[in-house]
C-alpha cells in the first residue's frame, strides 16, 4: 500500500519471488530452447541462435559459447555429441527433408500445417526433427501425396513449373493469367513483343 502525501492510498500487488529465485535468473523459455537445440547444435551455434533472436542472459549480456555451456551444466542438459545425435535420430530441417526425399520448404510447410511433428524453439533457429516422427504413418502418407503431385501447395507449384517450361519466353505475369484463366489480369511485359 502506498500512502501519498495528500491522503490518497494506492494498493499495489506484486508477485513474490519464490525461494531461490532472483532477478538475474535466465528465463525458463531460454532453458527449454537450449535443451531442444542441444540435440542438434554445438554451444557456439546455440549462442548465435539466442543472440539472433534478441535473447539475453539473466544479467542482460549477449550469449557466448561459455555462457551456453554454463547454462547447460547448471540445468544438467547434455552437450551436443554427433554420435548420440545419430543414434537418437535427431535431425535439422535440411537433413530431414533429404531423408524423406522432399524439399526443405515442403517439409516446413507440412510441419506448419501440423502434418508432421517437429520442434522450433525460437523464431530464428533450426528446426529439430526426430527420425521416429518421420517414420510415422502420417509422414509416410504425406511423402506419398507429394510424390504423386497432390501435396497441397507443392502440387500447385509443380503444376506452375510445368506450365512455365511448356511456354517459351513467358514471364510470371502471364503464368498468373493462365493460372486464373483470365487474360484481363495480364499486364503487358517486355516478353510480350
Amino acid at each position: 500500500m502506498v500512502h501519498w502525501k495528500g491522503g490518497v492510498h494506492t494498493e499495489l500487488r506484486l508477485p513474490r519471488r519464490r525461494r531461490g529465485q532472483n532477478s538475474k535468473q535466465t528465463a525458463n523459455e531460454i532453458v527449454d530452447a537450449v535443451r531442444t537445440l542441444a540435440r542438434i547444435c554445438s554451444d557456439e551455434v546455440i549462442a548465435g541462435a539466442l543472440n539472433r533472436n534478441g535473447l539475453l542472459t539473466g544479467r542482460g549480456n549477449r550469449w557466448t559459447k561459455e555462457g551456453v555451456t554454463s547454462l547447460r551444466s547448471h540445468h544438467q542438459i547434455p552437450c551436443y555429441v554427433r554420435d548420440r545425435r545419430q543414434t537418437e535420430g535427431w535431425m535439422n530441417l535440411t537433413e530431414a527433408a533429404d531423408s524423406l526425399g522432399v524439399s526443405a520448404r515442403t517439409l516446413r510447410l507440412a510441419v506448419e500445417r501440423g502434418e508432421i511433428a517437429a520442434d522450433h524453439p525460437l523464431d530464428d533457429s533450426p528446426w529439430v526433427f526426430n527420425r521416429c516422427e518421420l517414420e510415422k504413418k502420417a509422414a509416410v502418407s504425406f511423402v506419398e501425396r507429394v510424390r504423386r503431385g497432390r501435396g497441397g501447395i507443392t502440387g500447385a507449384a509443380v503444376a506452375l513449373d510445368k506450365r512455365k517450361t511448356s511456354m517459351e519466353g513467358c514471364c510470371l505475369g502471364r503464368l498468373k493469367c493462365l493460372r486464373h484463366g483470365d487474360r484481363r489480369l495480364h499486364r503487358p511485359h517486355k516478353c510480350d513483343s
